[in-house]
Parts: C-alpha cells; structure tokens; sequence
C-alpha cells in the first residue's frame, strides 16, 4: 500500500537556485514545509535573506548563499559551501534563468545570446555537474530542471531563450541516462505563463495601457483563462524532489493551464489528400 510519507522531504537537504522571488522562491518555501533544509542562492542577497527569514517564521530552516552560476568559480564555492554547512545534498532545483531582452532572430546580438546562454545552459549544466558528484559519494539524489514551454513550442521575439529552454530538457535527458546507475534521477518541470518578473520582462518597453493589454490576451490563450501563480508549480516539484517519484527519470512535466493544447487547436487543420 502507498504510504504518503513518501512526499515527505523531512531530513533532506535541497539547493534552489534563483530563489530570491518567483518560482524559486515559492519552491524553496514549498520545500522547507515538507521539511527540507534548504540553502536558497541568487545573486541578490538581501532577497535571499529576505526569503531565509520567512523560512525561519515558520519553523524551517534556511540557508542563503549568494553565488552567479554563470562563473564555474562560484558555482563551485556555491556547492562546497552547503556540502560544508549541511553534510549532504540530496535535492538539487535548477530554476535560475534570464532573459534581458528581446530580440528577433534577425536582430538578436551576440550579447545577448552569451548573456543567456551563460546563466541559462552553463550554469544548469555545471551545477548539475557538481551536485552530481556530492550526490553519487552519498549514494543518489533528484535534480529537477525548471525549463518552459517555450523549450518546446517556440516564442516569437526570445528566440534565444526559446533555445536555452529546449537545451535544458535535454540537460535533463543526458543526465538522467548517465546518472540513473547512481541513483540520481534527474527530470524537469516545464511551465507555461506564471505571473512573475521574468514574465512582465516581455512588455516592460510597452506603454502601461498595452502591457495590461497584452497580459490579458495571454490570459485568453489558456484554456484556464488565467496566468498561472508560482505556488502552482510547487507541488510537482515536491512530487519530483521525494521519494514518491523513485522510478521517475528523464520526465517532463508540463504546468500550463493548457497553453500548449491551445497552441494545438489553434495549428491549421492539413488538407485531405
């Protein structure tokens, strides 16, 4: 019989990268609920500490490292220091990401593509890489990617990032066939519209009246009819980062309000033959 202890993280130590707002924060505080101890890095340290105290308001316990992991060095330092702090490293969640701006494929500069493409790839590459290590020593653990739908169905004006996103859920395949013969499963959650600051980033050049505009009309294209909030994307990640999802590897799930299959109905129907 199922027992549901086994979503319990009680006695587990995660990292959550980009856990200073936004989905990274709502699964740093999802976690240290389900009983986590968890060390929440960004490059913002206020923020981070910010986020460690309301852990702390309830009862969890939280460790803010401030590290950039688009430089290997800190990437590093990052992960010596939570091994050094908590002894072990059992849940790993890549979710730092950016997108500074916009660009078409026509325009979009080599600054950007680099900008993107350090934080986005690198950093989820060679952090998973290093967590990897501490986790085979001690006998397994579960990394969990943050990618998007926009990995799988392109954007139009990211297309840079659209790439990284979809290079991520390969990320996610590459490690979880390398890694499974040492009891790291490694899976990814793809979202779609969440209401954060990286959202609000497509319209920030927009005048007020047309960013509520545009906002709305995203609205419109889920079958929900609303932006997601971050608190939704929590409990797949509980699911991903427990032992209730030990013979879970290389999956992908998708929190879109249904982006995707409105994305389906609305492709041109092929003419018969």
């Amino acid at each position: 019989m199922f027992d549901l202890s086994k979503f319990s993280l009680k006695g587990k130590t995660a990292i959550v990268t980009g856990a200073s707002r936004g989905i990274g924060k709502a699964i740093a505080l999802g976690f240290a609920k389900a009983g986590a101890k968890v060390a929440v890095t960004s490059r913002k340290i206020n923020d981070l500490e910010a986020n460690a105290s309301e852990i702390k308001a309830f009862g969890g316990e939280a460790f803010p490292v401030q590290a950039h992991l688009g430089r290997m060095e800190e990437i590093n330092r990052m992960v010596n220091t939570v091994t050094d702090k908590f002894g072990r490293i059992d849940i790993l969640v890549n979710n730092a990401g950016t997108n500074p701006g916009m660009g078409t494929v026509l325009n979009a500069d080599e600054r950007l593509w680099e900008t993107i493409m350090n934080l986005n790839l690198k950093g989820f590459y060679f952090t998973s890489q290093a967590v990897a290590k501490v986790m085979k020593k001690q006998g397994g653990g579960k990394i969990i990617n943050i990618a998007s739908i926009d990995g799988i169905k392109p954007e139009h004006g990211v297309s840079i990032y659209n790439i990284s996103k979809a290079g991520v859920r390969m990320i996610t395949n590459a490690f979880a066939v390398e890694l499974a013969t040492f009891n790291i499963r490694v899976n990814t959650i793809s979202p779609g519209p969440i209401s954060t600051k990286l959202l609000d980033s497509h319209w920030f050049h927009l005048t007020p009246e047309e960013f509520k505009k545009q906002k709305e009309e995203l609205a419109k294209m889920t079958p929900v009819g609303r932006i997601g909030e971050p608190d939704e994307i929590v409990g797949a990640a509980i699911y991903l980062a427990s032992d209730a999802s030990s013979y879970t590897t290389g999956a992908e799930i998708v929190i879109d309000g249904g982006t995707l299959l409105f994305a389906l109905l609305q492709a041109p129907i092929p003419p018969e033959e």
